[in-house]
């Protein structure tokens, strides 16, 4: 019997996406990240200044912090506090490394830009959520550091966003929630960038292996899911304006 998709979506579906700006008052950019019954709170603080190995370079910085909050799934999530999980770690660096791929650090100068993604509720794709998410509030910050002046033009080259892809009973199948997830004999997250190249995957046998034309059917699948999360973002912005 063929897979039935928890909530009736179609294999090429994406569940409803929402991006809600200036969820907080205080950061330089927030945004609070709905993809269907997961929540991501991202919010983004720029500082003056940069890490000691790019002191005096004239070119600025992106790091990244993530964390699940303890009401974000059925079972209490236990804060980290003074060690973090692999997991987390793992996250965070992923978060990082995706973002950074969008920003001309050379026209950002000596800044630092802290991306914070909070999981409020988590229906799997925490990860990729707060990959999509943190770009919307990225942008949003360092729009406002234009239009105040600070930065004579907007140092972003590229957009990205992030999906989840997978195989369940033999049928690939777009943005996995919970049930989907834990189901799952493939596993992918897929980064790509605004031109569609690719920032990183992470894909996994949950058992057994897989094909390059599986992987290949997952690639095409996430380009696809990608492409309207990309139109999704670009609206944020356009409605606003």
């Amino acid at each position: 019997m063929a897979w039935q998709r928890p909530d009736g979506r179609q294999a090429n579906e994406l569940r409803p996406v929402s991006f809600e700006l200036d969820f907080t008052r205080f950061a330089a950019g927030s945004v609070l990240t709905r993809c269907g019954s997961t929540q991501v709170l991202c919010t983004v603080s720029i500082e003056e200044g940069v890490p000691p190995f790019l002191r005096n370079s004239g070119r600025g910085w992106l790091t990244a912090e993530y964390r699940m909050l303890p009401g974000a799934t059925p079972e209490r999530q236990r804060r980290e506090l003074m060690k973090l999980s692999g997991r987390t770690q793992e996250i965070q660096r992923l978060i990082g490394r995706s973002l950074r791929s969008t920003v001309d650090f050379d026209a950002l100068g000596e800044r630092t830009i802290t991306v914070d993604a909070d999981v409020l509720q988590a229906d799997a794709g925490t990860r990729t959520t707060s990959i999509t998410g943190g770009y919307v509030a990225l942008k949003h910050a360092l729009q406002k550091l234009v239009e105040q002046q600070v930065l004579p033009t907007l140092p972003l080259t590229r957009e990205v966003a992030a999906i989840s892809v997978g195989i369940v009973e033999g049928e690939a199948l777009l943005d996995l929630k919970y049930e989907e997830d834990v189901a799952a004999a493939v596993d992918c997250n897929v980064v790509l960038n605004g031109s569609l190249d690719i920032i990183e995957v992470q894909g996994t046998a949950e058992e057994g292996s897989y094909s390059r034309s599986q992987l290949n059917q997952l690639l095409d699948l996430a380009e696809t899911g990608i492409q309207e999360l990309l139109t999704l973002q670009q609206q944020v912005f356009t409605a606003e304006c």
